[in-house]
Order: structure tokens, then sequence, then C-alpha cells
């Protein structure tokens, strides 16, 4: 489905995976995504979910990207989001409505993205890999069991994924496997049971590999969800 206008919605418990036909993003606790007017997509959730939800008219959110982002959350955009689900749907935008509004857009705009989406092909042999390894992305198969699975030689089937996705397909499943551990450990798995689940030998060959996304071991990252 789609909206006539921007949504930013705000995850405070539990996690929302969104998906596009560009891309698929998780949205953790105390994150948000940004949905720019007629973006198809779809929501789905895990575990229980507690969401809040803003709707911003063209008119007001026109500075904004017209792509999906996953943002970090801060301190007085979070204040700003519970502010603004007092304001009436019609709003004087000249009244101290207006500048709450219009301040959450600057939040959003100058907020820090979150590294928590995985762009998606076009390709059709490519976009089924891929939607495989979204299912379970604890698969072993390594690169050349997926492009025969793809129909393709080595060679074209890495040349063909960076083309359409702009990353390695490396890379591409590490992120998925981080999406993944993300959304497992905000709903609250614990790190050895995390690891073997998205696919790692070993709890600390997982924490090294977050630390160097996120710049922090999973642990820590996670107690930051919660404030």
């Amino acid at each position: 489905h789609s909206h006539k206008r921007g949504q930013l919605v705000y995850a405070t418990a539990g996690v929302l995976v969104l998906s596009t036909h560009d891309a698929t993003y998780v949205v953790p606790p105390q994150r948000a995504v940004w949905v720019p007017s007629g973006t198809v997509h779809e929501a789905r959730t895990r575990g229980r979910v507690s969401l809040r939800t803003l709707y911003l008219d063209d008119t007001v959110c026109a500075s904004l990207p017209r792509h999906c982002m996953t943002i970090e959350v801060s301190a007085l955009l979070r204040e700003l989001i519970v502010e603004a689900t007092r304001i009436p749907i019609e709003y004087d935008y000249d009244s101290r409505d207006g500048r709450v509004m219009s301040l959450i857009v600057d939040e959003i705009r100058q907020a820090r993205t979150a590294p928590l989406h995985v762009p998606m092909p076009r390709h059709p042999q490519l976009l089924k890999v891929c939607q495989a390894i979204l299912k379970d992305p604890a698969q072993s198969d390594v690169l050349d069991d997926w492009a025969v699975a793809a129909g393709m030689c080595r060679r074209t089937f890495t040349r063909l994924f960076r083309r359409e996705t702009g990353v390695t397909f490396a890379t591409w499943r590490q992120n998925v496997r981080l999406m993944e551990a993300m959304s497992r450990l905000a709903n609250g798995q614990s790190v050895t049971a995390v690891a073997c689940d998205v696919g790692y030998s070993s709890p600390s060959a997982f924490t090294a590999m977050f630390r160097r996304a996120f710049g922090v071991p999973p642990t820590q990252y996670c107690a930051d969800t919660t404030h």
C-alpha cells in the first residue's frame, strides 16, 4: 500500500520490518523510518510492537528525502513526536502547532541515519536469491552455489549483483544477518543464541562483526534502545 502523505513510523517497542521495491528496512526500538508520500511498501512486525506514526503533507516536508531511510531518534525528536500526537489534523501553520511540526521536519532532516536496510535487486533471478536469504539468513551456501541457483556463472553473478544493489554479495548477506540479529536482539534473545541463529560460528565472531558495523558491541547497542 502507499499513503498520500509522508509517513514517519517510530518504534517504541518491538521491531518493524518495512519493505519497498528497492530495499528492506529494519526498525528496532527507539529508531524510526521515514517513508515519502506515494511510496509503495509493506510493513510487518516482530514480537509485541508499539508504534507512533506521523503523517506529513508534502507542503510541510518538501525538504525531506524522496527515499526511505531509517534514522536514530534523538531525545528532542522523541518528545516532539509525542507532542505531535496531540495536534489536530487541521492546524494553523503559523501557530505553535505549526512550529512544532516544522521543528519535527528539521529534526528528521538532520537525524543520523542508521545502517539498517538492504537494497533489493530488480533482476528476477537475483531477486529470488535475495528473498531466499532474507527468509533464512543463516544459510551457509557459498557464492558459487547462489550463482548456480540464479543460472549464472560466478563472474556474471557478482558483476550483476553489484550493479543492481551497489554492494558486493558478501556485504549484502552480512547486512541481512545484521538486520536479522538486530531484530532478534531487540526481542530479548541472547547474543549467543542470535549468533548461532544468523549463521556465525561463535558469539565472539558475531560480536566482532557487530562492533565493526555499529561501533559498539551488541549488548551496548541494545541497551541504548531502552533509553
